[in-house]
């Protein structure tokens, strides 16, 4: 079982006649992924390898196709607006991997979201994907996930790589891996996802990967101590990072003590995770999570 994806997802690309819109479609296309339509204005009536036909508008496309799920490749000056396209045209979920919006653009378009009945995952965030499911909404490559029962969730879309690839040669499969994003302003949270993976019967145990800035960390934590189950693996990055510096997000930077490494860990260790050493260990720390539940069940 998977959350927020699954086979019979349908997805629409916005900017699919871009170059990364288009380069990651066809990614999605060839992983198993059902893309159903692309969105571009000004395209409409022609199709993306000849096989999605393109609208010029989203509500054009979900009338058409039933898309429930969009998938956003548009320049940072226009992703706010395409989000809340997607939003009015009612797609449930909406994945933003664009780059580089502006801080009063996501102010916007996060107030016109709030609660309203679509999800958001990012902006600037590598997608989700579900293995078992063979559906990829994103830029994670599928060859290094494998179907399972652990869910990732993280900040970091390269740690999220670099998880699953660990987890992956060392047999542990995935259920669900979702990559939240790292702007400072952005839609689903680690909250949310935890819930979605402690009321999945099918994920047994869980990566959450976080960094220096901001407390979304510390909420995670809270939420484990009192509802999460399932046994947790935690990674906090920057703990080298000085105050003021940015670590690559526009959200992972050091603006107050609740904002450094070493007060996420602490949160996180006092909820009950485990917390791996280093990105090195993420995959070891997990198997051996896995082989302790497997003894005590026995």
């Amino acid at each position: 079982m998977s959350i927020l994806i699954n086979k019979d997802s349908r997805i629409l690309v916005q900017g699919i006649t871009g170059r990364e819109g288009g380069f990651h479609a066809q990614r999605c296309i060839e992983y198993g992924t059902n893309v159903v339509a692309g969105v571009t204005p000004g395209k409409g009536g022609t199709t993306f390898m000849d096989r999605v036909p393109i609208f010029d508008t989203i509500e054009m496309a979900v009338s058409e196709t039933g898309a429930d799920v969009s998938l956003v490749f548009v320049p940072p000056e226009f992703a706010a607006d395409a989000v809340l396209e997607a939003a009015s045209a009612g797609v449930p979920l909406v994945a933003c991997i664009t780059e580089g919006i502006p801080v009063l653009d996501s102010m916007r378009m996060m107030r016109y979201l709030e609660g309203g009945p679509t999800r958001l995952i990012g902006p600037n965030c590598p997608g989700l994907i579900s293995p078992a499911e063979k559906c990829k909404v994103g830029i994670m490559p599928g060859n290094i996930h494998s179907p399972g029962k652990v869910g990732v969730v993280s900040r970091s879309g390269t740690l999220t790589y670099e998880a699953v690839l660990q987890l992956t040669d060392l047999g542990v499969g995935q259920s669900t891996c979702v990559g939240i994003g790292g702007d400072p302003i952005s839609g689903t949270t680690f909250v949310d996802v935890l819930q979605l993976f402690e009321d999945d019967p099918e994920t047994e145990a869980i990566v959450l990967i976080g960094e220096i800035g901001g407390t979304k960390e510390q909420e995670a934590a809270e939420f484990i101590k009192r509802e999460v189950t399932k046994p947790v693996v935690g990674l906090i990055v920057g703990q080298a990072a000085p105050p003021g510096k940015r670590m690559g997000h526009a959200g992972a930077i050091i603006t107050g003590k609740a904002a450094l490494a070493s007060e996420k860990n602490r949160a996180l260790k006092e909820a009950g995770v485990t917390l791996t050493p280093n990105p090195a260990q993420i995959g070891v720390t997990m198997q051996r999570v896995l082989s302790a539940m497997r003894y005590i069940a026995r």
